[in-house]
């Protein structure tokens, strides 16, 4: 009887520390570097395997393992910590003119005692983020603590969020020689700053309202709140970012410490230790080299993924800085130069409303004018009704708005006691105010939408991509560009009017040759013999995708018969709840709408009809199965619509819950998430085979 050879212990802990090695490395290319090195599945298996390891080893676990980022422990309160080195703050220079820049530089030279003849001083300048003070402890190169500045002497314990932030390292090249020649020292603090992308915090926002939770009013405030819960799991839900920019305590020079001579050595040195240093960081002479930073810097601002309020300048040499030393707890050698306010108070002085491209209804504020983030404001958004009821806001308050980049203005708040006797709240409008169609708001949802899809003028753009898609009627040519100028020409008001497009009317537009114009009018006759299902899928009814029209058209058999279908009618179909079936009978119960599709008939768009179709076997009811790879015989497409025939939901995602995947040549990614499963795997043959005979046979 043969015996199994277990590896030993130490071959497993030897290979846990590759697998972390190699992950700690593709998370810093991917999140310090921003420049990825190996595709998600990869990183993804590899962690898996790690996660493998640690599960079936407990003790090979160790809290610098990429597994042990998400913690998901719940702390009765955040403990305090004394900084050794204070977390102290730097002066504010409100004057946001060049006069800033250049009288901190006139102060310093004064303190120095240089005189005008003398050379320029040397500064470091950097950009000022707008985020959350975090000071991190590492000893032997292993992060053991996370604290926040507090008042300065003493801050809390955050370290259980901190380690969800991938772009903070939880070990570093302790006993590795780091290129530079700099070592990471026994003891290290790295000071800097917490803080949350803008694009990140939009998408916080926008998912925080669909669920009717908590909005936030900057990104500031959504990171400084990620960072101070007692719940981990809930911090990794936010994304975090952080950048460093100096040092606290440091184990001493003469006890294995560097000796570092300038503030942009330090930060070189982070920054090859695996932590994050803005791009922007700069070495300037003299004031006028201040004043062309925080002006430059102050140009691209709005164009920055995050927010800044300023910049800093700091004194390079840190010799100098010793030697300037600290004004009542503030540093002599550094200065945070400010630029205007992004967030000012203002008036509402009345409420109206946009309708979008999509048809949402969204209340924008009409404001006394306003100067915010170097701009003017006179309108503000509101998001939602839900938001204005949140926040209390209603007309003649003063409200806090914020301008940040190119986003739009928001009112992201009321300042209490200046309201003056009884205001009524704000409603939304019952009517579409462009278009006149009724104006719902669907159950479970926040936002009210315009029912005149097909009729409304502020979502004529988006109708026309829509008809015309390939999965609709199939209008080759005509993309964002054409209809872009067919619209705004004002040579397109509704559908019916692609089908009076004449030669003419097209080359008339700018770079449309004629030969282009004649192709796009071919594609727009052979348009007209369609099919029920991708007429209905084209017309853009919410919620009616290609397999709900394929279902109504099996269904119903002829066009009129879903137009007059009552509620309760269209919740016999397959798949159609009362969400579906209300969007349905509402869409119907528009006159413009039926109008659209009568005009359309006139022109000439067809399709076969007749009685309900006998249904076909089910065979796969209630499966889910997703394609992907090149089939040799069958477009994407045509499988689709085979499997949607027999009743299977085609996902395009590999999970627990699929049955199938049907694979192709250069299958990617979601054949090795089906294997990794045992979700069974099928060729075109085998795909077919199943739809033949059933999953049973």
């Amino acid at each position: 009887m043969s015996t199994v050879v277990q590896p030993a212990l130490p071959s497993l802990a030897q290979a846990a520390d590759a697998l972390r090695a190699r992950l700690n490395l593709w998370a810093h290319q991917y999140y310090v570097m921003d420049e990825p090195t190996v595709p998600d599945a990869e990183y993804d298996s590899v962690f898996r395997e790690l996660q493998a390891l640690e599960t079936a080893h407990p003790d090979l676990i160790t809290p610098d393992s990429p597994t042990q980022r998400v913690i998901g422990a719940v702390m009765d309160g955040l403990p305090p910590v004394r900084h050794v080195v204070p977390m102290l703050s730097i002066h504010t220079e409100t004057d946001t003119e060049a006069t800033g820049a250049q009288a901190f530089d006139a102060r310093v030279r004064h303190e120095l005692g240089l005189a005008p003849s003398d050379p320029p001083v040397e500064y470091v300048a950097e950009p000022k983020f707008d985020g959350l003070a975090m000071s991190l402890r590492y000893e032997n190169g292993r992060l053991v603590q996370a604290a926040t500045r507090g008042d300065g002497e003493v801050g809390e314990d955050v370290t259980h969020n901190i380690r969800t932030i991938r772009q903070i390292p939880l070990v570093l090249p302790f006993d590795t020689p780091v290129s530079g020649g700099n070592n990471v020292p026994p003891l290290l603090e790295v000071r800097g700053e917490v803080y949350m992308r803008r694009a990140d915090f939009d998408a916080l926002n926008e998912r925080q309202r669909e669920h009717g939770g908590k909005t936030f009013v900057n990104p500031r405030n959504a990171a400084a709140g990620a960072v101070r819960q007692l719940d981990s799991g809930i911090a990794a839900q936010r994304p975090l970012s952080f950048f460093a920019y100096g040092l606290g305590a440091i184990t001493p020079v003469g006890e294995g410490g560097p000796a570092f001579r300038t503030h942009y050595e330090v930060l070189q040195t982070l920054k090859s230790w695996g932590f994050p240093v803005a791009a922007q960081v700069q070495i300037t002479q003299g004031a006028t080299e201040l004043v062309a930073y925080h002006q430059r810097v102050g140009a691209s601002r709005d164009a920055l993924p995050y927010d800044i309020d300023g910049v800093v300048y700091k004194v390079n040499s840190l010799l100098l800085q010793r030697d300037l030393g600290f004004k009542t707890r503030e540093p002599r050698w550094a200065v945070a130069h400010k630029y205007p306010a992004q967030e000012m108070a203002t008036k509402i002085e009345g409420i109206d409303v946009q309708v979008g491209r999509t048809g949402k209804i969204t209340p924008v504020a009409r404001l006394a004018p306003v100067f915010v983030g170097g701009v003017t404001v006179t309108n503000a958004t509101l998001h939602n009704l839900f938001e204005i009821r949140k926040k209390g806001v209603r007309v003649g308050d003063t409200v806090i708005v914020r301008r940040a980049g190119d986003v739009i203005p928001e009112v992201v708040g009321v300042m209490p006691g200046n309201r003056v006797g009884y205001v009524p709240n704000f409603r939304m409008p019952n009517a579409c105010p462009v278009c006149g169609s009724d104006v719902v708001r669907e159950k479970g949802e926040a936002n009210h939408r315009c029912t005149g899809g097909l009729f409304c003028a502020a979502q004529r753009k988006e109708a026309i991509l829509h008809f015309a898609a390939r999965r609709a009627m199939d209008i080759e040519g005509l993309g964002d560009k054409l209809v872009d100028q067919l619209v705004d020409a004002n040579v397109i008001r509704t559908l019916p009017d692609l089908y009076r497009l004449g030669l003419t009317s097209l080359i008339a537009l700018e770079r449309m040759a004629e030969k282009s114009a004649q192709n796009v009018l071919a594609a727009l006759e052979k348009s007209k013999q369609t099919t029920l299902p991708r007429f209905l899928f084209a017309l853009g009814i919410r919620h009616v995708g290609e397999a709900t029209a394929k279902d109504l058209a099996r269904h119903f058999g002829v066009l009129d018969a879903i137009m007059d279908a009552t509620e309760e009618q269209l919740l016999a179909v397959n798949d159609v709840g009362p969400v579906v079936a209300k969007a349905i009978h509402t869409f119907f119960g528009q006159p413009h709408n039926r109008e659209v599709v009568e005009q359309l008939r006139a022109c000439g768009v067809t399709w076969p009809e007749g009685a309900p179709a006998e249904r076909a076997p089910q065979v796969l009811a209630g499966m889910t199965v997703v394609l992907t790879g090149t089939l040799p015989t069958l477009s994407r497409d045509a499988a689709k619509d085979l499997l949607e025939a027999a009743g299977a939901k085609v996902a395009g995602s590999v999970s627990k819950k699929t049955h199938y995947v049907v694979a192709g040549e250069e299958a990617g990614s979601k054949l090795a998430r089906a294997q990794e499963l045992g979700v069974p795997v099928l060729d075109e043959a085998g795909m077919l085979a199943l739809l033949a005979t059933g999953p049973g046979a």
